[in-house]
């Protein structure tokens, strides 16, 4: 799955990962990044990058998010940062109720954390 997830950028490379699971706790109440982790309230992101949107099989996503994996969504650095700063940017019908992040530090170390958990 490494293979998927490309070259890290600048970006994720100013990112911290140990910082990145500090902020990702707040996300904890909905998500889990473990191997073989159970879905909660939302889908497990272990192996997010380079896998297409609302891939989960038995997740119960948002029509919005199911329509952009039906387009060909594939998430990677990029359309993750956007989507941890504003969800409804990338998704205005989707049912995730999180803000969004509003520090770019921050945003770059979940980004860091979740690359991490790449496999």
């Amino acid at each position: 799955m490494l293979a998927l997830a490309g070259p890290a950028t600048a970006q994720d490379a100013a990112g911290d990962p140990a910082a990145g699971q500090r902020v990702f706790n707040q996300c904890r109440a909905c998500h889990v990044v473990e191997n073989n982790g159970r879905n909660g309230v939302g889908p497990n992101l272990h192996t997010v990058f380079g896998r297409r949107a609302a891939s989960i099989e038995n997740f119960r996503y948002s029509a919005n998010l199911r329509t952009l994996g039906e387009q060909g969504h594939v998430w990677n650095a990029d359309n993750l940062r956007a989507y941890l700063r504003n969800p409804k940017d990338v998704a205005p019908q989707g049912i995730m109720s999180f803000p969004g992040l509003r520090n770019e530090q921050q945003i770059n170390d979940v980004i860091a954390y979740l690359r991490s958990q790449a496999g």
